[in-house]
């Protein structure tokens, strides 16, 4: 039987996790749980999989939670926690949101183990010291962002050097279609209004200014290797392909299924094999279109900023990821408007200072130093 940790685990990805583990019947078991501050839901997952370790980040609701969990769970608390019970398992699956997840990749890498990672911004903004852990013997990253997966399945048709494109899809978020113009006046709740996909605020954000798609490249080259120059991104509002790979013979390898993020999560977890409950089947006697179309960078100019800061490489990924993750905050709380959000991100990697990434305190250090530049420059506007 494999053992699974999930972390961030009473987020989307981690309740469907949960799901994809249930529905595997005894193929899987649950060791080791962990959220940052959501207890009550934790304590209800922590009754139904009986973990022998729970983790919290928040260690002011440690007590609270232990009360909650069943007998002989142990509860750890604190900022380290997460990533301490990563190395529990066989297969660690990081939901954790936002830069906060890279703690439990480097934990779950460097003990050599398999990492399901649907957590982007680790990979982005650690990718100097990610790639150094990930040459642990047994370690191996399958990721779990569909895009990133599709592109996985995509691969194990050929070889890395025989690809010549490798093609990222985008549902185009809630605003496809709309000119610069039309979107001065957008709403945090249009923004949030995603027609595909059900996500946190972040994520949903991201994907209204399409910067989900350009940290979306900077992860595949981070993941697979590729040049920038041969990545593209295209859209595709139905969500059905969610990537391609093109090789130097002309034949193009795409996957194909329906939205349903347990679909990647069951490949991760069962990878080299595949899952044995199927999720996301296409009914192919209802599908009626599969649409393509480039994006409008005018309007969405967050995708070539997201191309930059990679080709920058070094710590400018890591500065965009911090910067943007301000930028959404303010938006969010309503202190940015919507347009002015690829301006502030624009402003603060002019403002870069091109730190060497060498370890994970250099990539805090740039992470923190990024988040009060553009601190003060929503603040200034």
């Amino acid at each position: 039987m494999t053992t699974v940790a999930v972390l961030g685990s009473t987020g989307s990805i981690g309740t469907q996790t949960l799901d994809v583990v249930a529905a595997e019947g005894d193929r899987y078991e649950v060791v080791a749980l962990g959220a940052w501050s959501s207890v009550e839901l934790l304590a209800r997952q922590a009754a139904a999989v009986r973990p022998k370790v729970v983790a919290i980040g928040d260690p002011s609701r440690a007590a609270e939670l232990q009360a909650l969990v069943p007998g002989g769970t142990e509860v750890i608390s604190g900022p380290d926690a997460l990533a301490e019970v990563a190395v529990l398992a066989d297969v660690v699956v990081n939901g954790v949101v936002g830069f906060a997840g890279l703690g439990v990749t480097v934990a779950s890498l460097a003990a050599g183990r398999r990492l399901a990672l649907a957590n982007k911004e680790s990979l982005i903004a650690g990718g100097p010291v990610v790639q150094a852990v990930r040459r642990t013997p047994g370690a191996e990253i399958i990721p779990v962002d569909s895009e990133h997966c599709a592109v996985h399945q995509c691969l194990r048709s050929g070889a890395r050097d025989e690809v010549a494109r490798l093609v990222i899809t985008a549902s185009g978020g809630p605003f496809r279609g709309r000119t610069r113009e039309q979107l001065a006046d957008v709403t945090v709740d249009d923004a949030l209004a995603h027609p595909t996909w059900r996500m946190g605020p972040k994520i949903t954000v991201d994907s209204s200014t399409l910067m989900n798609k350009g940290l979306e490249v900077i992860e595949a080259h981070e993941l697979f290797g590729l040049a920038y120059d041969v990545i593209d991104v295209v859209v595709h509002p139905q969500s059905v392909v969610h990537s391609m790979v093109t090789f130097g013979d002309g034949a193009t390898i795409a996957q194909l299924s329906m939205p349903d993020m347990r679909l990647p999560i069951g490949y991760a977890l069962a990878y080299p094999d595949r899952a044995g409950v199927p999720f996301g089947a296409v009914d192919w006697s209802t599908l009626r279109e599969l649409t393509f179309e480039v994006p409008d960078r005018r309007a969405f100019p967050c995708l070539d900023i997201a191309y930059a800061a990679g080709r920058a490489g070094g710590s400018a990924p890591a500065w965009l990821n911090a910067a943007n993750e301000v930028a959404v905050a303010a938006f969010l709380a309503g202190k940015l408007d919507w347009l002015a959000i690829p301006d502030v991100l624009e402003a603060a990697l002019d403002l870069h200072d091109g730190t060497v990434l060498t370890d994970i305190e250099a990539v805090i250090e740039v992470d923190r130093l990024a988040r009060e530049v553009t601190s003060g420059l929503v603040a200034a506007r």
